[in-house]
């Protein structure tokens, strides 16, 4: 199988800023702003954005984690990892505009689920999406407000978001 290197350390950075800089403009600010990343990768991915926004608007940005595991649409088909916990920041998302953030955007199944999950948790004023890479094949109406990278593959193909975090390497591939 071939694997082709897209993303490289110094470009994930870029599109993390690049991201941030677009939140808070969008938001005109950050103080009414809840980080949550969709684990595993889209925690990391979230931690590093709200440090960002924490910078770049001078006020820190509350940052957790929400596991969709259990409000899946497809756990019949797909085997399913263990769920992780779900960290929602100490103020909570009743009335703050929710940030999720995930690694890849590929079906928008995951989004769905995450959807579900946030009603169970609250009611914000607003949800936005931020996604590192948008490989298109949406099955669901779903579109993400926040792109680091658009990356149009064939549905056969694997697209591998790696992170020091994670991974401890920093990259993003194509397997075909």
């Amino acid at each position: 199988m071939p694997v082709r290197t897209v993303l490289h350390d110094a470009d994930i950075a870029r599109a993390l800023t690049r991201i941030s800089h677009e939140i808070l403009e969008s938001n005109r600010g950050s103080d009414q702003l809840v980080v949550l990343g969709i684990p595993t990768r889209g925690v990391a991915l979230a931690r590093r954005i709200a440090a960002l926004l924490g910078e770049l608007g001078g006020d820190p940005v509350p940052v957790g984690a929400l596991d969709v595991t259990m409000y899946r649409d497809d756990l019949h088909r797909n085997p399913t990892r263990a769920p992780q916990p779900t960290d929602i920041p100490a103020g909570g998302i009743d009335g703050k505009t929710v940030i999720l953030v995930d690694d890849v955007l590929f079906s928008g199944r995951s989004i769905r689920a995450a959807l579900d999950a946030l009603q169970d948790i609250g009611r914000p004023a607003a949800v936005r999406l931020a996604a590192l890479v948008d490989r298109g094949h949406r099955e669901l109406p779903i579109r993400p407000d926040f792109v680091g990278k658009n990356l149009p593959s064939a549905s056969d193909e694997r697209v591998n978001v790696r992170l020091a975090e994670v991974d401890g390497i920093e990259e993003v591939t194509i397997e075909s």
